[in-house]
């Protein structure tokens, strides 16, 4: 009974350290983000395993003969939910989710990238968007990501566009005025990971200006709707 304690206890802390690890150590760039990705998911089956295994031997500590030692068990299984929760819980999610990693307000003619181009074309998901596939995608996952039209002079609404970016920590990498395109990169808490974000403001015929934007991962198939929360958010802060 004892090595089975011991047993589910390294395994729970082993998933913690796992979850702990995946993260931090991707974003020092130690590691691939495929590799992070893969412990990210190891995390989940390590604890998953540590917390059936506590759950078991918890129970099994009623029996009087077995109680000694029985906080074993119950740290294993608190330390195999905590460790197995958030990628279970990031799984559900992007399965709710389209499998897309490039969110427009405008799919016919989404912003493109000019500063970012290069870097856009060596990174795994290139620089090109995905068509109409992509937009269907995005129109039933995300209804509500449309262009923002304010009643300001274009002018005006890049430096909006430029305090709004900056407020949200993004790295502004290029501003041009006279083409209304502003281009930065935001990279993500855990793992580090690189989105790029065009914004394009027009004037509009009756007066005021329509931006729109364009926020892109540069590696992964399925962004678990990271890209739409960042556009709504800077539209959200540019109203």
């Amino acid at each position: 009974m004892r090595t089975a304690r011991l047993v589910a206890l390294c395994l729970g802390l082993l998933a913690l350290v796992l979850l702990v690890a995946s993260g931090p150590v991707t974003r020092a760039n130690l590691w691939s983000w495929q590799t992070g990705l893969r412990i990210y998911s190891w995390a989940a089956y390590a604890g998953l395993g540590a917390a059936g295994l506590g759950l078991a031997l918890s129970l099994a500590a009623a029996v009087p003969r077995w109680r000694d030692g029985a906080w074993m068990p119950v740290v294993a299984l608190c330390a195999g939910v905590a460790a197995a929760a958030p990628p279970i819980i990031l799984l559900k999610r992007a399965e709710a989710l389209p499998p897309i990693h490039d969110i427009t307000t405008d799919p016919f003619s989404p912003p493109g990238f000019v500063t970012l181009r290069g870097v856009r074309m060596t990174a795994p998901n290139g620089v090109d968007y995905g068509g109409i596939g992509v937009a269907a995608q995005q129109q039933k996952g995300y209804p509500d990501i449309k262009p923002a039209i304010l009643k300001l002079a274009p002018g005006e609404a890049m430096q909006r566009a430029i305090d709004a970016a900056r407020s949200l920590g993004w790295e502004v990498v290029a501003t041009d005025s006279a083409t209304g395109r502003l281009e930065a990169t935001d990279t993500t808490t855990w793992f580090g990971f690189k989105d790029d974000i065009v914004v394009r403001i027009r004037a509009e015929p009756s007066g005021g200006s329509r931006v729109d934007v364009r926020s892109a991962s540069r590696v992964g198939q399925s962004d678990v709707g990271a890209n739409a929360a960042r556009v709504r958010e800077f539209l959200s802060r540019l109203a």
